[in-house]
């Protein structure tokens, strides 16, 4: 029995996108920055409007101009790639709050199921503790608990690991396997291979706002038919982080790139490299195309490209058009030493500025 039904939807992102979604079926959905992953768990809740097109869960129609909207959502719980939880409450608190005031349930109930979530997700001496007192992981497993305690049909995860360290991430993958385990249906946004093996029925490669391939598992990760899909496969061994600020943890960042490393069986001397090449680029970045943004937002990534042993470095950000590798630079400009260590290194550069972005790749 289908539980989510999209037909013809499209949006400032999606296009023209068709998905049917069986109750208790569990489908992960991959793509680049960009693809439409984030808008399609959005458009289910009406989080973003589709412009045409027909969304319907558990048979009711959620885009009907009469569509009983507060009823209908409580069918599907939604988590956020941050999670949301109300800062002012403790972690039970959190839990509790919509199953009292939306149902009317005594707190004394809500506590117990509470409680007894808390455990499963190994959070038990957590109860008590305000959400900034939790490390990002045991942020994202509060905000699963708080979903579940409001007993929905299926769960909608978006990018549940993407800015988090290994360790974190481990912490939350192995919650949604947990969850994988129960007849719930979930739809959930990532790129990591191992855990989308483990644990799809289904797989939705997404590019440009369309589905662009489907299939189980085993298909897309191992035998693409498309050419995009094959491509983003070679290269999804990835390690990606967020940078806002001049000020940004380099210590986290190096720590980071290194276990990324150690996990796909980089060399040292390689590892060393893309820990010295990211540095310098990030700084040329923040000093040069973001000196006067009044918001920094650069984008750094990672990817290992198993098939040939190359590894690529992509950095993007918005800001004045900045390339540091348009001038001959010499060892005796310090202020650009950092672009003289990354033509030594580098097997290839390049360089783009589109809609207001940079963006450099360069192969290691």
């Amino acid at each position: 029995m289908n539980l989510i039904e999209i037909k013809h939807v499209s949006n400032y992102v999606l296009k023209d996108v068709n998905l049917n979604v069986n109750a208790g079926e569990k489908i992960a959905v991959m793509g680049s920055t960009g693809a439409g992953k984030t808008s399609l768990l959005r458009s289910i809740e009406l989080l973003d409007i589709p412009d045409t097109g027909n969304i319907l869960i558990d048979g009711d129609e959620i885009t009907s101009h009469n569509a009983d909207l507060k009823n209908i959502r409580r069918k599907i719980g939604m988590i956020h790639s941050s999670a949301n939880l109300f800062s002012h409450m403790n972690v039970v608190d959190n839990l509790c709050l919509a199953p009292v005031k939306l149902d009317g349930l005594s707190r004394r109930d809500v506590s117990r199921k509470a409680a007894d979530l808390l455990s499963k997700a190994g959070l038990t001496t957590k109860a008590k503790v305000k959400p900034e007192k939790l490390s990002a992981g045991q942020q994202f497993r509060v905000s699963i608990c708080r979903s579940l305690m409001m007993n929905p049909k299926a769960l909608l995860i978006d990018d549940p690991t993407g800015d988090l360290d290994p360790a974190m991430s481990g912490e939350i993958l192995a919650m949604i396997r947990m969850l994988s385990k129960r007849n719930i249906t979930l739809l959930f946004v990532s790129n990591d291979v191992d855990f989308i093996r483990e644990t799809a029925d289904r797989v939705l490669f997404m590019s440009d706002g369309e589905i662009y391939e489907e299939g189980t598992a085993n298909e897309i990760l191992d035998n693409p038919k498309r050419s995009k899909t094959q491509k983003f496969m070679r290269r999804v061994k990835f390690f990606s982080v967020h940078i806002d600020s001049c000020d940004f943890d380099l210590i986290t960042l190096q720590s980071g790139i290194r276990m990324f490393s150690e996990r796909y069986g980089l060399r040292t001397t390689l590892a060393y490299r893309l820990q010295l090449c990211c540095e310098e680029l990030v700084y040329e970045m923040l000093f040069g195309a973001c000196v006067n943004a009044e918001n920094i937002s650069l984008d750094l990534e990672i990817s290992y490209n198993s098939a040939d042993s190359s590894t690529t470095i992509d950095v993007s950000g918005k800001g004045s058009e900045f390339n540091p590798f348009s001038e001959d630079i010499t060892e005796s400009d310090n202020v650009h030493l950092g672009v003289t260590v990354l033509r030594q290194v580098s097997k290839e550069i390049k360089y783009d500025y589109t809609d207001g972005i940079n963006h450099i790749s360069i192969v290691i």
